[in-house]
């Protein structure tokens, strides 16, 4: 990760950033210091008097000054006894000595306190973190409560992370802080304050609290600082470090919304969308970085490592070469390796040796390429012609998954149209027939000159076809209907596991029980964990009064189903029968 710079950049601009959008609020050139401040006294101090102090404290304690940014931290209040004889109006608040927090001050002078403390300052006057403020409390109003406390002039905090804060002793004598927000003195019908009301402490019910507590972080974090984009990414780094990719993205993304032109933020962003497994749009970002600082090591090594996981192998090469002393001849050495994997695999496709195709395909997954779908797509063909669909189809699931945009402009049309053959044969021979339809005529409106894509888009068309007459005919009874229409679908696609399967149903109806073992014996040769064919040759063997096969079926069943009754009944009775051909007492 990128190195934090100490170097801080102002810019309020990061608020439209965290919520989304550019230019929400208009800028303020009215501060805080340049408002009436007023007093435990309810006495207004001039803005001269406000500016000397605001001087006074910026000249006072280096770490203070740090955490509010260049700007001062606001005024403190000054601590005053209290009366022994309150006026009238004061009697529902008790004044505390103050006691300075150790993060975070308020200032009790921005018109957002108790009405009875002075007026309140016109909104065109609030500066954007007041106006923040407002948005804020009129939202939690909508909702019935308010989980925010304000922290400084700039600062929003939730009330569960004022942590510095001393909480209140029994009786409510206990030195609080002054800074607290008093509730309203609404009473209840048995003469209690709803949120126990102590002193100007509030307590907060336990399922708010947990609602507070369940505040996105990272949000909370970027409202409670100065909304520097070095700051963001010291921020994201944190979150980076500790496994939290999500967070660390939108920070990056944050910190790239103040600054677009600088290029650790885009290349950071790179490696927070690749531990997401978004390789494709990390490429993207990365490319990014290049282009705004093109000697840029880290950035080449990190497009390298990403261009070697997608099997782009020329390019890899070509970046660690770029990228300093950021790379060493172990990474040029790694992608030499996949380079010979892939050279092999071509040879072996094009010599239609799928057994070598299989083993090469997984070697280049294996010593890098593990984010490539072109070389899943490979391995995932080689296994459908060595008539081993299940575990095709398992390969294309466990490989990366690209959205259909992003492949387009990686692999541009021609390339993603061979993508989307792989994926349409794999899923009919897994029988979604839907999804292979619609594969397939995507590949062939992106590359209409692909043969292959044709051939496949004509023979999906068919075998869907083909199952849907099928599934008729069977509903209605017509079983010799149906096993001609299945019959028909074969001939296209004669390892089709569903067509099969569909065709045994068919057999037994019609009392040809070998002929429906058969098929099903082939529906589980291509796809052992095929629950409906294992279920139906169970059935066809008790039928003719194969106990021991039957019972074979059926325990397997039995490990991969274990809710299924009808499984354990079929299992408990070919157990009984077999007993009792054994001659044993049932």
């Amino acid at each position: 990760m990128e190195e934090f710079s100490p170097e801080r950049r102002s810019g309020c601009g990061i608020l439209n950033a965290v919520f989304g959008k550019r230019n929400f609020w208009p800028r303020r050139t009215t501060s805080t210091g340049s408002l009436h401040i007023i007093n435990n006294n309810n006495n207004v101090i001039n803005d001269k008097t406000a500016a000397n102090s605001n001087t006074k404290r910026r000249r006072s304690g280096s770490d203070e000054t740090e955490f509010f940014g260049p700007e001062a931290p606001p005024l403190k209040p000054s601590v005053k006894s209290v009366p022994n004889h309150p006026k009238p109006h004061q009697q529902n608040l008790v004044q505390k000595p103050v006691v300075e927090p150790s993060r975070a001050t308020t200032t009790a002078t921005q018109g957002y306190g108790n009405g009875n403390l002075g007026r309140k300052v016109p909104k065109e006057t609030i500066s954007i973190s007041g106006e923040l403020e407002s948005m804020i409390v009129d939202h939690q109003k909508s909702k019935g409560n308010s989980n925010l406390l304000r922290a400084s002039s700039s600062n929003m905090m939730i009330y569960g992370n004022l942590g510095n804060l001393r909480q209140p002793a029994a009786g409510g004598n206990t030195t609080t802080n002054s800074y607290s927000v008093a509730k309203d003195n609404v009473s209840t019908p048995n003469g209690k304050y709803p949120n126990t009301v102590m002193g100007n402490v509030v307590k907060k019910p336990v399922e708010e609290k947990r609602k507070e507590e369940q505040q996105p972080a990272s949000l909370c974090r970027a409202l409670s600082t100065r909304m520097d984009p070095e700051q963001l990414k010291f921020m994201g780094n944190e979150d980076y470090k500790n496994g939290r990719f999500g967070e660390a993205l939108a920070l990056y993304e944050a910190a790239i919304a103040i600054d677009p032109n600088k290029a650790s933020y885009r290349s950071n962003k790179s490696a927070a969308l690749a531990a997401l497994g978004r390789v494709l749009e990390a490429v993207f970002e990365c490319r990014e970085a290049i282009k705004i600082e093109p000697h840029y090591h880290r950035a080449h090594h990190r497009l390298a490592n990403l261009y070697l996981r997608l099997g782009d192998v020329e390019k890899a090469i070509y970046h660690y070469k770029h990228a300093g002393l950021e790379a060493d001849q172990d990474d040029i050495a790694k992608a030499r390796t996949v380079r010979t994997h892939l050279n092999k695999c071509t040879e072996a496709k094009r010599r239609r040796d799928w057994n070598s195709l299989l083993k090469e395909s997984d070697s280049a997954i294996n010593d890098g390429a593990d984010s490539a779908p072109q070389i899943f797509a490979l391995k995932a063909e080689a296994l459908l012609k060595l008539h081993r669909h299940q575990d095709a189809d398992k390969t294309l699931l466990g490989g990366p998954i690209f959205n259909f945009d992003d492949l387009n402009k990686y692999f541009g049309p021609i390339g993603n149209a061979n993508l989307l053959v792989v994926r349409a044969q794999v899923d009919m021979a897994a029988g979604r027939f839907d999804e292979a339809l619609g594969a397939i005529q995507r590949a062939v409106k992106l590359d209409p000159n692909n043969k292959e894509a044709n051939t496949v888009m004509r023979k999906a068309r068919a075998v869907a076809a083909a199952r849907s007459n099928g599934n008729e005919h069977f509903k209605a009874s017509k079983f010799s209907e149906a096993c001609l229409a299945y019959v028909e679908g074969l001939e296209h696609d004669p390892h089709n596991a569903v067509l099969l399967c569909n065709r045994a149903a068919c057999w037994s109806k019609l009392g040809h029980l070998e002929k429906a073992v058969d098929d099903c014996t082939h529906a589980l040769n291509l796809r052992p964990a095929y629950t409906k064919a294992r279920l139906r040759r169970a059935d066809c063997n008790f039928k003719m009064k194969k106990w021991e096969a039957s019972i074979q079926d059926y325990t397997i069943l039995v490990k991969e189903t274990p809710d299924n009754e009808e499984v354990k009944k079929g299992l408990s009775q070919a157990q009984m029968q077999l007993n009792k051909q054994n001659g044993e007492v049932v």
